[in-house]
C-alpha cells in the first residue's frame, strides 16, 4: 500500500460561529478533519523519470537530495507540493540551501513523525491572494496611526513549542503586536495562508498547526483559497475559543479554566465567498456575508484605546482585492 501523507492531530474540535453579521456557515465534518485527501501516488529518483500524478491529486515527491527537490520545485506549475520521505536533518539541510540560494518558496508546514515536507510556491496568484489581504489591514494600520505597534514577522520558519527539532512552518503572510511580540521565534498573532492548487483540507491542516504549535499564541487564521472553475475566492476566518460546562466564560478566567476542563474549540468566524461575474460589463464581483472583520483584543492581544478598533475589510476592499487576484490567471487570448 502506498504511503499517506498523515494528517496532524487534530486540535479540540471543528465548529462554526455566526459571523458579526448574523450567519452562521455549515460546520465542518469530521472527516475533513480526521481523513486523508489523498494518497501519495507518485516518486521520483531523478527529475527525468517522474511519472505525472492524477488531475485530482497535488503533486507529490520523494525525497532523494536537495538539488533534485529545487528541479522539481522550478517545474512545478501549481503553489502546492507535497515531499515525503524528509528527515529532520534533511530538512535542516533545504532549509539551509533555501536561505543560501534564495529560492522563491516557503515551507507551508513539515511533520518530523511522518516525515513529509509541504511546500508552497510563490506563484502571482498565491502571493497575491495573501498579501492582498495583508497590505489592505496594514494600510488601515497606517491609517490609524498604529502602524509602529505592529510587527510584520514575514516568512520566519516557527517550530512547534516544546519540540524546536521538529515540525515547523513558514506562513504567507505574518504580524503581531510590538513589543508584545518581539524578537525572535516570537509567534504572531495574525496568520494569512493562501492556496491556489492546494486542496481546502489542506488548508485547514495548515490553520490547525498554527494554533497547536503555537501553543495557542497565534489568534487569527485567515484562509484564502482560489477556485477559478467555480469563478470564486473563498475567505475563512478562524479563531478559538474555551468552552465550559457552565458555558462561555470571561477573559479572566480563560487561563484558568484551560488548565482544569476548559476544551479549546476551533471556530469559523466567517465565511465569505467572492465571485466573479462575467456577465456583467465591466466584469463585477459579488461578496457574500459581507466584511471582513479582525478583532483589535485577538492581534494586539489589549483592548482598544481611544479611536482604536476593529478592522474591517469593506465589500468594496474584496470586490478590488478579488480583480486584482484574477488578473494574475494566464490570458486566454
Amino acid at each position: 500500500m502506498a504511503p499517506t501523507l498523515a494528517c496532524l492531530p487534530a486540535l479540540g474540535n471543528f465548529h462554526s460561529a455566526p459571523s458579526k453579521a448574523g450567519s452562521a456557515d455549515t460546520a465542518l465534518s469530521p472527516e475533513a478533519q480526521s481523513s486523508l485527501p489523498y494518497p501519495v501516488t507518485w516518486a521520483f529518483t531523478s527529475t527525468k523519470d517522474r511519472d505525472p500524478p492524477k488531475d485530482s491529486d497535488p503533486p507529490t515527491v520523494r525525497f532523494t537530495n536537495t538539488q533534485d527537490l529545487f528541479n522539481t520545485i522550478d517545474s512545478t506549475t501549481g503553489d502546492f507540493l507535497a515531499v515525503i520521505n524528509v528527515s529532520p536533518n534533511q530538512f535542516t539541510e533545504i532549509e539551509r540551501e533555501q536561505e543560501k540560494r534564495r529560492y522563491k518558496f516557503r515551507f507551508r508546514r513539515y511533520d518530523s513523525n511522518s516525515q513529509i515536507l509541504i511546500i508552497t510556491i510563490t506563484t502571482g496568484i498565491h502571493e497575491t491572494l495573501h498579501l492582498g489581504l495583508y497590505r489592505r489591514y496594514f494600510a488601515q494600520l497606517v491609517r490609524n496611526g498604529t502602524e509602529e505597534s505592529w510587527k510584520d514577522i514575514g516568512t520566519e520558519t516557527f517550530r512547534q513549542q516544546g519540540h524546536p527539532g521538529g515540525g515547523g512552518s513558514q506562513g504567507d503572510s505574518t504580524g503581531g503586536p510590538w513589543p508584545e511580540r518581539a524578537g525572535a521565534g516570537k509567534w504572531p498573532t495574525l496568520v494569512i495562508e493562501s492556496g491556489y492548487s492546494e486542496t481546502l483540507p489542506e488548508l485547514y491542516k495548515d490553520m490547525e498547526w498554527w494554533f497547536q504549535a503555537s501553543n495557542h499564541e497565534v489568534k487569527i487564521v485567515i484562509l484564502a483559497k482560489f477556485n477559478d472553475q467555480q469563478h470564486h475566492i473563498l475567505l475563512e476566518k478562524w479563531e478559538e475559543e474555551i468552552s465550559s460546562p457552565q458555558g462561555a466564560i470571561t477573559r479572566s478566567r480563560a487561563a484558568t479554566m484551560e488548565q482544569q476542563n476548559g476544551v479549546l474549540n476551533l471556530v469559523r468566524r466567517q465565511s465569505i465567498t467572492i465571485t466573479r461575474d462575467e456577465t456583467t460589463n465591466p466584469v463585477s464581483y459579488n461578496v457574500t456575508r459581507g466584511a471582513l472583520v479582525l478583532g483589535f483584543r485577538l492581534l494586539f492581544l489589549r483592548d482598544p484605546g481611544p479611536q482604536e478598533g476593529d478592522f474591517v475589510l469593506s465589500i468594496q476592499d474584496l470586490q478590488l482585492f478579488a480583480e486584482k487576484v484574477w488578473a494574475e490567471l494566464p490570458r486566454s487570448d
